[in-house]
Order: structure tokens, then sequence, then C-alpha cells
């Protein structure tokens, strides 16, 4: 995303969700527990300006999501949003559409990793979020449904059907999308939904030590390649070697690379500059 704004100042309060900033590490929470944390179309266009006004400031070297109470995500509002749907016409609907594949798109192009941190349920809309980050990290009580056919809609919601055979292979990304089952945390292990898996309660504590552990490194090079995996996901060999040829020689130009050699060289950590 460009770092350039205009006239809009910062926003220096979110109604939809809550946010955190400590050195370089954001933490945005859902925060409406009573709902299990469903999402409203006021929660979807704060995650969307939200994440274009992080990746405008640049300060944000990585940014952890997660939900309050009882479970990371529900989904949609039943009342506040497929209810209201019902009464609106195909270009009300085509612009809600295109906000919540905003959302998606702000995870996969903002310039520093997300982390999704799941406990109880993430399912329909919330399990995109978790599918669009860059890492989720599980605790035993996870447990993931794309809801969407359960409800008479496309699986194939929110980008749901790009990314998820990226991530698990068509045939287990079929299975997810067409039936919206529930996966539990340990078959999400296995098919490799999931980053890591922690012991219960643990999720938020080791999506923060992770999150602390990419605000410390090498921020710009965290960020071209989180960049070359999304943008290559679709190139052919000769254009992604190219790519990744113009973008090393470009980092090979940067303070960071001369950083790792003058700390290897007088025997001591680097410290990265993310530039």
């Amino acid at each position: 995303m460009s770092p350039f704004s205009g006239s809009a100042t910062p926003t220096e309060r979110w109604r939809h969700l809550r946010l955190t900033l400590q050195d370089g590490v954001a933490h945005v929470t859902l925060d409406r527990p009573d709902k299990l944390n469903a999402l409203t179309f006021g929660a979807y266009a704060d995650l969307r300006d939200l994440l274009a006004e992080l990746s405008r400031e640049r300060s944000v070297r990585a940014l952890v999501l997660g939900g309050e109470g009882r479970g990371f995500c529900s989904g949609g509002d039943v009342d506040e949003i497929i209810g209201a749907t019902l009464s609106m016409d195909t270009a009300q609907l085509l612009d809600f559409n295109r906000m919540t594949g905003q959302v998606v798109r702000a995870i996969r192009e903002c310039p520093f990793p997300v982390i999704a941190a799941v406990h109880g349920v993430a399912a329909g809309a919330g399990a995109v979020l978790a599918l669009a980050a860059d890492f989720r990290i599980a605790d035993a009580s996870a447990r993931f449904a794309f809801l969407f056919t359960k409800v008479g809609l496309s699986g194939g919601d929110m980008g749901a059907a790009y990314l998820l055979p990226r991530v698990v292979g068509l045939g287990h990304a079929t299975r997810l999308l067409m039936l919206g089952e529930p996966v539990r945390a340990p078959e999400a292990e296995r098919i490799g939904l999931l980053s890591e898996l922690v012991d219960e309660g643990r999720a938020d504590q080791r999506a923060a030590e992770l999150a602390r552990r990419l605000a410390d490194g090498p921020a710009l090079a965290y960020a071209q390649t989180k960049a070359l995996l999304t943008a290559e996901l679709d190139m052919p060999l000769a254009a992604a070697v190219e790519m990744d040829a113009a973008t090393q020689a470009l980092l090979m130009n940067g303070e960071d690379y001369a950083e790792f050699h003058a700390a290897f060289t007088e025997k001591r950590p680097p410290k990265w500059q993310g530039r």
C-alpha cells in the first residue's frame, strides 16, 4: 500500500474494534464478546480502514488479530448483516461484498506480517479473516467452519476459494468450502491450515511472542517476502524469478543487508533498522 495520504487525519478512536500499539506491534481485538465477535458493517469498514492507515504510517512491524471472550469470530452478524442484506438491491449488495473482499486484500497487501490468534470459533467471515493472515496460531479449543453454503451462498466468499486451496490443497478446500463442516484444531494442524497449535489458552500469548520476534527483525525483508508470496501465486516461473532478482538487488542496497555483514564480522547480533 502507498505511504502517501491526503488531507484526512489519523483516526483517534475505532468504534468497532479495539486497538493497542506498543513498540511496533499492533494488537487488534474484535470486541463483541456477547455476540462471539460477530462482524457488522461497521466492523468490516473499520478493519479495512485501520489496515490502510497502519500501512501508510509505516510504524507497525507486526499485527496480532484476536477476539475477546469465548471465541475468535463467529462471522457476519445474522441480524445486523444477513437480515439487512435481504432488503438491499443488487448495487448495494455488490458494494457490501466488495467491502468484505477489501478487508481480505488489506490483510494480504499490508507491509507487515499479520498473525491471527484463534481460540474457540472462527466461522464464516471469521474463518476467512484467519485464513488471510500470514500466520495462524490456534489453541486446542479452536474450530474453523466456512459456513457460506450453510446459508445458501457460494463457499467462495471473500477470496476463500482463492486462498484456501493454496493453503490446504484443492481436495481439503473443496470439502471445507462445499460442506461447511467444522474443522477442529488437531485436524486443522494436520491439513496445514495452522501455523502452530498451542495449549489451550495460550494462542494470544504465543501470537504476541511471534509478533515481537517479527517486529524486532528485518522489517523490509519481511515486507518484501510477504509481497512476493502474494504476487507470485499466479506468476509463471520466469516472471517470478525475475521479480525475485529485482527485489534482492534492491534489498542488497539496503542498510539491513550491510548491517548483517557488519554484525557477522564483529560477532554480534544485527541491529535491524527495517530499511
